[in-house]
């Protein structure tokens, strides 16, 4: 069963946010993937961009995918630029649901602004350079995504529901459950 969630979006989207989230209510375990990244590296992602390139970083990410696959019931906090890379997508969709979470260019200014772990803001740390890139990377967040949720406004519970929900629904119909507390109930036709 293909059971990890994928979190992809722009920076500030809230992919940690939600991903801690699904944590707490459906038990799940975390790969933040950046922090792999910078653990396995034992540098920080703007060290890694300044001494090795966002080429070999965008590499490291493919590999960190390669090594969750046929992992179960994770959810993976994926860098922003993850499914920019055609293989990421492939390698996402074989092993789970990718989650597309949208948020406006004003509201990742609002929670990235005081933030210097993002390498390509750090420089341009303002609502229309955000807009201009999220405009760039749209078409493509959206073409790897097999759900979008959208972050503005809203609250973490609300979204991890809403992503439950889009993945429970996702299943074959005899293979859905549904949740009471932290048992897992097989819905039948009769309900």
């Amino acid at each position: 069963m293909k059971d990890t969630i994928f979190l992809i979006g722009f920076m500030g989207a809230g992919k940690s946010t939600i991903a801690k989230c699904l944590k707490r209510i459906y038990e799940r375990e975390i790969v933040e993937m950046d922090q792999m990244i910078e653990e396995q590296e034992q540098m920080s992602i703007p060290k890694i961009f300044e001494e090795k390139g966002e080429e070999y970083f965008r590499g490291l990410e493919t590999s960190l995918l390669m090594e969750l696959k046929g992992k179960q019931n994770l959810v993976v906090s994926c860098g922003g630029g993850t499914p920019l890379r055609t293989c990421n997508v492939e390698i996402m969709h074989k092993s789970g649901r990718v989650i597309f979470l949208t948020a406006s260019p004003e509201t990742v200014y609002e929670r990235v602004k005081n933030s210097h772990n993002r390498p390509l803001l750090e420089k341009n740390k303002n609502v229309s350079f955000i807009e201009t890139l999220m405009k760039e990377r749209k078409e493509r967040y959206e073409a790897a995504a097999d759900y979008l949720v959208s972050t503005d406004g809203r609250s973490a519970e609300e979204i991890s529901r809403e992503i439950m929900e889009k993945m429970e629904m996702s299943r074959p119909q005899e293979q859905r459950f549904k949740q009471y507390g932290n048992q897992d109930m097989l819905l039948t036709e009769f309900e």
